[in-house]
């Protein structure tokens, strides 16, 4: 499932998991390292072509975790102080390199225009997550996997 799935499924949340990504250029990526313990990393994504891709200089540490195992977990920059508006979200799923004479990495490279040589992973989505408070009260939470509609909980 990629974003165009979650963006057709589930049009509302999409919109805001994309705004909050929009909001601020760097993020963190958690994936893993080779005995199984969790990297974090910054990185910058980018939402182009129904496609949530995460772009890397050549042979980082987490473009080569992501190449010997491919789950990641990607949280987007909460911003300053405690506002985060739109919510706390999250991405889960797995990370395909695209390769250099991929049609898509040419594509990726026009619109974006990234510094080269560099690692392009195109993502399939496995759980999308959005927290946010409501009401100054509730503690709401959302979540989606594809192929069933959005959950949400929602606790005091």
């Amino acid at each position: 499932m990629n974003w165009d799935a979650l963006s057709a499924a589930e049009p509302e949340l999409a919109a805001t998991v994309e705004a909050r990504f929009g909001a601020f250029t760097h993020h963190t990526l958690a994936t893993l390292r080779r005995d199984g313990s969790p990297r974090t990393s910054g990185i910058e994504v980018r939402i182009v072509g129904g496609e949530l891709w995460l772009g890397m200089m050549p042979d980082s540490l987490k473009a080569l975790d992501l190449r010997r195992d491919p789950r990641f977990a990607l949280q987007a920059n909460p911003g300053a102080g405690t506002d985060m508006g739109g919510g706390d979200v999250g991405v889960s799923g797995r990370a395909v390199e695209v390769g250099d004479g991929d049609p898509a990495k040419a594509a990726y490279v026009e619109e974006v225009e990234p510094p080269e040589p560099f690692h392009l992973f195109r993502t399939e989505l496995t759980e999308v997550t959005r927290t946010y408070v409501e009401d100054e009260k509730y503690l709401v939470v959302q979540v989606w996997k594809p192929g069933a509609p959005v959950r949400t909980l929602k606790r005091t």
